[in-house]
């Protein structure tokens, strides 16, 4: 907020506004991305110390490949504004899909762990929080670099949802970047409220895929001449996630006095 304000001083208030609205889009929908990370912690029994060093790289990883995708993003918006269209009818698409229930998948099916272990000279178990250990001379990398590969590999494919939507805000390179980097940054604290609390917000993937088709619907208007203002836009986020969260709050309360152990 305080960032926020400096653009505020600094850009003006309209900066500052697209600043807020591409935060809070790009936060939103990190929490179905944290959900993932959940699962495949999870899957592989990944101890809370290794979850830690695992987020802190790729939180850092996230950073350096968010910038490729935002200053390549924003590159082909300003020589091709049509492309907003197609990345509006993506989100819409999209946002649709995370309504349908989809069969778990398990994480130990992954091609990018599958890829890894055979291009990479591996370790049978994991070595505590390390993700390379020296062994009768050679240097050999744990199944933790290849779960770390996965977690990037993960926020890649969340980075095709969050970069277009924060187009609907803004095409400027510093609001669009800054605005990922800060959600970004919080997702380290954010992941470990979740770990405890998950399955009391189960609700927030729907008030997620209510907020993809909006940014969907605000990028592909835009053809037919439709705008819808920023503090419009922040207004309808904020109300979708209270909404969401209240409501996943509500059920969950209903299910432990009806199921009290």
């Amino acid at each position: 907020m305080l960032f926020c304000l400096g653009i505020w001083y600094f850009l003006g208030y309209q900066k500052a506004l697209e600043f807020l609205g591409g935060y809070l889009i790009e936060l939103s929908l990190s929490v179905d991305n944290l959900f993932v990370f959940i699962t495949i912690f999870m899957s592989y029994g990944i101890r809370e110390h290794a979850q830690h060093r695992v987020l802190g790289y790729g939180i850092a990883g996230a950073i350096i490949l968010r910038f490729i995708f935002i200053f390549f993003g924003v590159k082909i918006v300003s020589l091709f504004e049509w492309v907003l269209y197609i990345f509006g009818a993506i989100l819409i698409f999209n946002g649709i899909k995370m309504f349908k229930k989809e069969e778990e998948k398990d994480p130990h099916d992954s091609r990018i762990i599958r890829l890894v272990a055979k291009v990479l000279p591996m370790t049978k178990e994991f070595r505590g929080e390390k993700f390379m250990v020296k062994e009768g001379g050679k240097r050999l990398f744990t199944p933790l670099f290849a779960v770390l590969c996965l977690i990037e590999g993960s926020d890649i494919l969340f980075a095709i949802d969050s970069v277009p939507a924060v187009f609907s805000v803004s095409t400027d390179l510093l609001i669009v970047y800054t605005s990922n980097i800060f959600a970004i940054l919080g997702l380290r604290q954010l992941y470990f409220v979740l770990e405890h609390l998950h399955e009391r917000f189960q609700y927030v993937k729907y008030g997620v895929a209510v907020i993809l088709m909006f940014t969907g619907v605000k990028l592909a208007g835009l053809m037919f001449g439709l705008h819808i203002s920023i503090p419009i836009s922040i207004g309808v986020i904020l109300t979708v996630l209270v909404v969401s969260i209240i409501a996943s709050a509500i059920v969950s309360k209903k299910k432990e006095n009806a199921n009290p152990s």
